[in-house]
């Protein structure tokens, strides 16, 4: 092997690395790569407040402890039966993802307001971890 092909593939196998690291720190990051400020999700959360609040079922379901819970699940809440059968656990992953699309998660689904911006997704996910227990 000369040096030009040795100093090729040394530079692709480092280039690898530095990706596979790149990669690997992302997903460390959480949702969308985003880490969530629980105060700022408290503001946005202001929002969801037409349909939603923590503690009462409203037009949409009460949020008190939906991290780690059956999509479906709240006591005295009429869901669509798409939903109620998703078998979905609302982890910070499956969250961020519905708020991106609930319609693509679950296309019968009452729920039509999404949030396109990651930053807010995580805040507002932060939040519901740290208000909604």
């Amino acid at each position: 092997m000369n040096v030009w092909s040795y100093f090729v593939r040394l530079r692709s196998t480092a280039s690898l690395a530095v990706a596979a690291v790149a990669l690997a720190l992302l997903c460390a990051a959480g949702p969308a790569g985003a880490t969530g400020d629980a105060a700022r999700g408290q503001t946005l959360y202001k929002g969801c407040a037409d349909c939603h609040s923590i503690a009462e079922n409203g037009v949409g379901p009460m949020h008190k402890g939906v991290v780690g819970r059956k999509a479906g699940s709240v006591p005295g809440y009429d869901y669509s039966p798409d939903l109620k059968n998703s078998g979905i656990v609302w982890t910070e992953d499956n969250l961020d993802k519905w708020l991106t699309g609930p319609q693509a998660m679950v296309p019968e689904t009452k729920m039509f307001f999404d949030v396109p911006d990651a930053q807010d997704r995580a805040d507002i996910i932060a939040y519901l971890k740290e208000k909604a227990r």
